[in-house]
């Protein structure tokens, strides 16, 4: 039942992938751990399903909740999946999160991420027919975004920790896939620390960040700011309120239970009715065998 158990975390989400973790046995492990990472190459490809796609990387940084002290080691990444690398001109953009019931609210918050760094590139000339010419004359004939949007997201037992309770409802990988799935998304970065440290965000595969950008979240008591790194560096942006802000995994969780609230109020109403109906059902029947034999009496 929802929010009963932990079950479903994935405690190391790479030993998980190499096969040394996980439940049953060592057989077991290995198969479940090729069915993941089929799954992902399955998921990372483009629209047609059969080129690559979506650049799927891991992080090892080890991060041990609660850290509030980013890593000052250099973060290493084990490519998952090759997919389509930065262009030429692309600006690279990284946001992280949980992720977790992907929802309205996080595709939005993608959206105009892509929208506000899409509005920056028209004033830079961009979209100009003699840009749009040269990128098509420099590749393949085909355009592209100005910007590589790369999302990290992070382990389970990290969001349990800031979140509490049974959260995730989903593992990692779960929400990874889910993120894999969204057309404003280049690359993701399983594992991404919490606190993205400036040696995190120098040490992307992809070179440094342009920007990094946090949307509304409300529902997470922090107890220090971990994007304090990306500030120091002018490179953190938010993303104001909007219309989906409120659906996140915490409100879709509270929906639930409170549709399963008026669900057993109903039913308790029901069977409470269901008796007295029975009750009254069961008098009648004995009022009836009553006169009945009232009549058969007076009949001798």
């Amino acid at each position: 039942m929802l929010l009963c158990t932990k079950n479903h975390f994935i405690r190391s989400f790479t030993r998980t992938l190499s096969g040394e973790e996980g439940p049953g046995s060592a057989d077991e492990r290995t198969s479940l751990a090729k069915e993941m990472s089929r799954r992902i190459k399955d998921y990372a490809s483009d629209e047609t399903g059969l080129r690559p796609g979506v650049v799927v990387l891991s992080c090892t940084e080890a991060e041990t909740p609660p850290k509030e002290e980013p890593n000052p080691a250099p973060t290493k990444y084990t490519t998952m999946v090759d997919g389509v690398r930065p262009k030429t001109g692309q600006k690279i953009v990284y946001v992280d999160g949980g992720f977790d019931l992907f929802s309205s609210g996080h595709i939005e918050f993608l959206r105009q991420v892509v929208n506000a760094e899409g509005a920056l590139a028209y004033q830079t000339g961009w979209y100009e027919a003699s840009a749009t010419g040269q990128r098509r004359a420099s590749g393949d004939g085909s355009d592209y975004g100005p910007i590589y949007l790369v999302a990290g997201v992070h382990d389970d037992e990290v969001i349990n920790h800031w979140k509490g309770v049974n959260y995730p409802i989903m593992n990692i990988f779960e929400r990874g896939l889910c993120v894999l799935q969204c057309r404003y998304i280049q690359s993701v970065i399983f594992s991404a620390p919490f606190t993205p440290s400036k040696t995190f965000l120098s040490s992307l595969p992809f070179g440094a960040p342009h920007a990094v950008y946090h949307g509304p979240t409300s529902f997470m008591p922090l107890t220090y700011d971990p994007y304090a790194a990306a500030k120091d560096m002018g490179i953190y942006k938010e993303i104001g309120n909007h219309a989906f802000q409120s659906v996140n995994a915490g409100e879709i969780v509270q929906r639930i239970l409170r549709s399963r609230q008026l669900y057993e109020e109903r039913q308790k109403k029901k069977g409470e009715k269901g008796i007295g109906e029975g009750a009254r059902r069961r008098e009648e029947m004995e009022e009836q065998a009553a006169a009945l034999q009232r009549e058969r009496a007076a009949d001798r």
